[in-house]
């Protein structure tokens, strides 16, 4: 079984090798890897053969199908899930930290997915077998609110509302130093870090727009709690973008300090609000979800560190 990957190629993209914009589009494929693809006759540019040489232009149509990993069954588990809206074409849940949203390589049990196919009957394949209805997602260690497809057409609605930034996307974080405005914009470039390819850099080359905004919510000694809006959905963009400003995420230790702080597992942001119009009747539904106890307890603790300090 092949799936099947569409992608246009935008401004920002421009002049690329075809092996190096699919590496970038393709979250868990190495370039290696989707250079074997193309000689393979797997990759197509306007419906034309495609060469790892070739320079996209704005515009293009790249396709890309890629063979499911033989004799893998995603397996069905019964975990718990805080379910905030489901129906037909589409089901919202509040994931917990500590949760990997789907499976990959040498990480098939315990994920989302597993989750989601012990809970629903139907998933969209768009995807294929790995990432069934999977639309965006979540790091690990971050929680919230994730919206995931039960059918194609809900996929294909609620992927297109993406690309368009019709879709409300608010977090919360917990950021190291004190933030001097009260709200701002991070408008830079995000790509594959040249030099660990395991992590993601604000660069001029090689990277994709990424657009977040943030507001100041409380201050305290050392810290600044956000919300922060999405414009785009770029891999670790909240993380990157504030560690690049000299504010990373309180717990983040890929991008920021890294020793723990407040004893936390990983980094303290939570999506928040979640907001998009169904696929199927128009109707515009926006869910929230509170910080879980473990980052609601961080918070009380600056707050009695720290009296007078809120709301600066």
């Amino acid at each position: 079984m092949l799936t099947v990957n569409s992608f246009q190629v935008g401004e920002e993209d421009a002049g690329k090798r075809l092996d190096l914009f699919l590496a970038g589009e393709m979250e868990g494929l190495t370039r290696t890897y989707v250079q074997k693809l193309i000689a393979e006759g797997m990759a197509s540019v306007n419906g034309q053969r495609g060469r790892a040489s070739y320079r996209v232009k704005p515009g293009d149509v790249v396709v890309l199908q890629v063979p499911e990993p033989e004799g893998l069954e995603i397996k069905k588990e019964p975990i718990p899930l805080e379910v905030y809206y489901e129906d037909a074409d589409v089901i919202v849940i509040n994931k917990p930290r500590g949760m990997v949203v789907h499976p990959a390589d040498g990480n098939y049990s315990g994920t989302l997915v597993n989750a989601l196919l012990y809970h629903c009957s139907d998933l969209s394949g768009i995807n294929g077998v790995m990432r069934p209805g999977i639309v965006h997602r979540l790091d690990k260690d971050t929680s919230g609110l994730i919206m995931v497809a039960k059918n194609d057409t809900a996929h294909l609605s609620l992927a297109r509302q993406l690309k368009e930034r019709q879709i409300t996307r608010r977090y919360l974080a917990l950021v190291h130093g004190l933030l001097k405005e009260q709200s701002g914009m991070v408008d830079a470039p995000i790509g594959r870090d040249p030099r660990d390819r395991k992590k993601m850099a604000v660069l001029q080359k090689n990277a994709k727009q990424a657009v977040t905004r943030y507001r100041v919510l409380e201050r305290f000694k050392g810290y600044t709690y956000i919300e922060l809006m999405l414009e785009t959905g770029r891999t670790h963009q909240i993380r990157v973008h504030m560690s690049y400003i000299g504010h990373p995420v309180v717990g983040d230790l890929k991008y920021g300090p890294s020793r723990p702080h407040f004893g936390l597992e990983g980094q303290f942001l939570h999506a928040a609000v979640l907001g998009f119009h169904h696929p199927r009747t128009g109707e515009y539904l926006q869910f929230e979800a509170p910080l879980p106890d473990v980052l609601k307890a961080v918070l009380e603790k600056l707050r009695l560190e720290n009296p007078g300090k809120l709301h600066e």
